[in-house]
């Protein structure tokens, strides 16, 4: 984990790929991070609905569908697509510097 700031570095952008979604760890704290039409949005990892992991699912544009139960969210706003999601999962703003996304772990969104 590099800091820069109150940024934090979750992974390199070779990391990702439109069909390749991560996990990434910070403490406690688990990101699903994304690139979907050259740009790239970090979510929280769990799914608001259950047990599923975002990062394990399914991208179709800039819609990620849960491989636990196949509820669907937009990953630039967080907001569910398709039930059975019904509350919308945190964001960050992904900020891309020498390589690497970062993003601000005490951002509100």
């Amino acid at each position: 984990m590099l800091q820069e700031n109150a940024l934090v570095a979750l992974c390199e952008t070779s990391d990702v790929a439109p069909d390749k979604p991560l996990r990434a760890e910070i403490g406690p704290d688990t990101y699903a991070v994304f690139e979907a039409n050259g740009q790239y949005y970090v979510t929280d990892d769990a799914c608001t609905h259950g047990p599923g992991s975002l990062s394990e699912g399914y991208l179709d544009g800039c819609i990620i569908e849960c491989p636990f139960h196949q509820g669907c969210f937009d990953v630039r706003t967080g907001q569910p697509t398709l039930a059975p999601c019904t509350d919308a999962v945190r964001t960050w703003t992904a900020h891309l510097r020498d390589g690497k996304i970062w993003i601000d772990p005490k951002e509100t969104r």
